[in-house]
C-alpha cells in the first residue's frame, strides 16, 4: 500500500513564508533549510504545471469553432457541442474535486492530465463532426487539472501564505493563456495546422503528466518534519501551524492510501456523502457571492467588441488588443497579491470586499463611459480587481469551509462558475435588446447584490479573519 506521501496529498510543507526570500543568514546550516528549498521547488513545479496547462489549451480553443465548421457542422450543432462541454464541466467538477480528496492529489491529477491528453489526441484525429464531439467528452469530464493543483497548493501551504501562492499560480497560468493563442495562430497557417496544434497540445499534457509524476512527493513529507523541528522554539506559531498542517496532511494522506484501493462503489458513495455535506453547510452565501461576481464580470466581456463598435465606432481588432492588455495586467496583479495581503494584514474578507466594490465601480464607469479613454481606464484597473477578487473568494471558501476537503470545495466553486457561464450569455442577450450598455449595467446590479450579501454576513467572515490574525 502506498505511503501517505505517495498519495499525492503530500504533506503540508509551507508553514512560514515559503515563497519569500530566506532570512538574512539564508537559512544556511539551519535545521529545515533543505525542507524550505524542497517546498519552493515543489510549488514552482506546480506553477510550471499551470503554465503548460493553459498554454496547451489556449493554442487549440480559439481554433475549434473554425475547425468544426470546416467539418460541415452548422452553427446550431457547433453551439450544442459547446454547450454539452460546459454542462459536463458543470457536473463533473464537483465530483472530480471530491474524488481527489478521497484517492489523493497525485493520482487524481495524473488521471485528469492523461485523460485530457487523450481528448486532445482524439481532437487531432477528428475528421468528422461525430469524432469531434467524442473528443470533447474526456476533456469535459476530466479537464480539472488547475482545480486539483489549487487544492494541492492549499494542502501544502499555510492559510497565511495561500493568497500569495494562489496569486502566483494564477499569474503563471495567465502567461500561458496569453502566449498560447499566438503559437496556435502561427501553427494553423501551416498545412493541417489544426491537427498539428491539437497533437502538440496533447503532447504538452503528456509532458505535464511526466512533470507531476516526478514531483518530490516523498521528500515533501521528510522536509515538512525537518522544517517543523527547525522552527520549534524559535517561532511558536509557525511550529504549531506546521504541526497542525502536518497532522491534517498525514491523516488525509492515510485516508487517500486506503481509499485508492476501495471499490468504485465505495468511492462513489463517499463522494456523494461529501457533496451532501457541502450542500447542507452554511457556505451558500460564499458560493452566491462567487456566482454573482462571475456573472457580473462575464456580462462586462459578453458584448465587449460589439459594444465598442456600436458606441465608439472601433473595430474588433482594438477590442482584441484591449483584452490582451487586460490579461497581461492580470498577471501583474497576481504577482502583487503578496504585498497587498500584507498591507491588509492577511484579512481576506476586507480584500474581497474592497476588490468587489472596485469591480462594481469600474463596470459602472465602463457602462457610462463617454470616451474610449474611460474604457481603457476601467479595463486597466478591472484587470487588477477581478484577479485579486478571484483569488480571495477561493481563499475565503477554503478558510470558512476548512472542515471540508479542499478538492470538494474548489470543485463546487468551479461548478458555481460554470453556472455563471451558462447564465451570462442568456442574460446578456436579453439586456442587449434594450441597449449596448445593458449587459454591463446588469453586471453592476449583480455586483452590488454580492457586496450587500458580504456586508450582511460581515460578522461571519470577520470571526474567521480574527481567529486567523490572532493565531499569527
Amino acid at each position: 500500500m502506498p505511503s501517505a506521501a505517495a498519495t499525492g496529498r503530500g504533506p503540508a510543507a509551507a508553514a512560514g513564508r515559503m515563497e519569500e526570500e530566506d532570512d538574512e543568514d539564508g537559512g544556511r546550516g539551519a535545521p529545515g533549510s533543505t525542507a524550505v528549498a524542497t517546498s519552493r521547488h515543489f510549488v514552482r513545479c506546480l506553477y510550471a504545471v499551470a503554465f503548460l496547462d493553459l498554454f496547451g489549451v489556449s493554442m487549440v480553443v480559439p481554433l475549434m469553432n473554425l475547425h468544426i465548421k470546416s467539418l460541415g457542422a452548422s452553427h446550431t450543432v457547433a453551439g450544442i457541442i459547446g454547450s454539452l462541454y460546459g454542462i459536463m464541466q458543470l457536473f463533473s467538477s464537483t465530483f472530480v474535486g471530491c474524488w481527489s480528496d478521497i484517492v489523493g492529489r497525485r493520482y487524481s491529477l495524473l488521471a485528469c492530465i492523461l485523460l485530457s491528453a487523450l481528448g486532445y489526441f482524439l481532437l487531432g484525429a477528428s475528421t468528422t463532426v461525430f469524432l469531434f464531439a467524442i473528443s470533447r467528452v474526456p476533456v469535459g469530464i476530466f479537464k480539472h487539472t488547475l482545480s486539483i493543483s489549487k487544492a494541492l497548493l492549499s494542502d501544502l501551504v499555510s492559510e497565511r501564505d495561500r493568497p500569495l501562492v494562489m496569486g502566483r499560480f494564477n499569474a503563471a497560468s495567465s502567461v500561458g493563456f496569453i502566449l498560447g493563442p499566438v503559437v496556435g495562430g502561427y501553427l494553423t497557417e501551416l498545412e493541417d495546422g489544426f491537427y498539428q496544434t491539437s497533437f502538440l497540445c496533447a503532447s504538452i499534457f503528456l509532458l505535464n503528466a511526466g512533470l507531476v509524476w516526478m514531483l518530490p512527493w516523498s521528500e515533501e513529507n521528510t522536509g515538512n518534519r525537518e522544517r517543523q523541528q527547525g522552527k520549534e522554539g524559535t517561532d511558536s506559531f509557525s511550529a504549531k501551524a506546521n504541526h497542525d498542517l502536518h497532522l491534517k496532511s498525514v491523516t488525509n494522506g492515510a485516508m487517500a492510501s486506503n481509499s485508492l484501493f476501495q471499490s468504485p462503489w465505495i468511492q462513489v458513495t463517499t463522494v456523494l456523502k461529501r457533496i451532501k455535506g457541502i450542500a447542507c453547510s452554511d457556505l451558500w452565501d460564499i458560493f452566491l457571492v462567487r456566482l454573482l461576481m462571475s456573472v457580473a464580470i462575464l456580462l462586462y466581456y459578453s458584448n465587449f467588441s460589439l459594444a465598442l463598435e456600436e458606441r465608439f465606432g472601433l473595430k474588433p481588432l482594438f477590442a482584441g488588443y484591449l483584452i490582451s492588455y487586460s490579461s497581461a495586467l492580470g498577471v501583474v496583479a497576481g504577482c502583487l497579491l503578496g504585498p497587498i495581503t500584507r498591507l491588509y494584514q492577511h484579512n481576506t474578507y476586507r480584500i474581497l470586499l474592497h476588490s468587489s466594490s472596485l469591480t462594481c465601480t469600474l463596470i459602472l464607469l465602463y457602462a457610462s463611459a463617454q470616451s474610449i479613454w474611460m474604457v481603457i481606464l476601467s479595463s486597466t484597473f478591472l484587470a487588477f480587481s477581478t484577479t485579486i477578487g478571484r483569488t480571495c473568494i477561493i481563499d475565503l471558501e477554503l478558510t470558512i469551509g476548512g472542515n471540508e476537503g479542499s478538492g470538494t470545495l474548489l470543485g463546487v466553486g468551479q461548478s458555481v462558475t460554470s453556472v455563471g457561464r451558462i447564465l451570462a450569455p442568456l442574460l446578456s442577450g436579453i439586456a442587449q435588446e434594450f441597449s449596448p450598455c445593458g449587459p454591463p449595467s446588469l453586471g453592476v446590479g449583480l455586483a452590488l447584490a454580492a457586496i450587500l450579501i458580504m456586508n450582511a454576513n460581515k460578522q461571519k467572515y470577520c470571526s474567521h479573519g480574527n481567529v486567523k490574525l490572532k493565531n499569527q
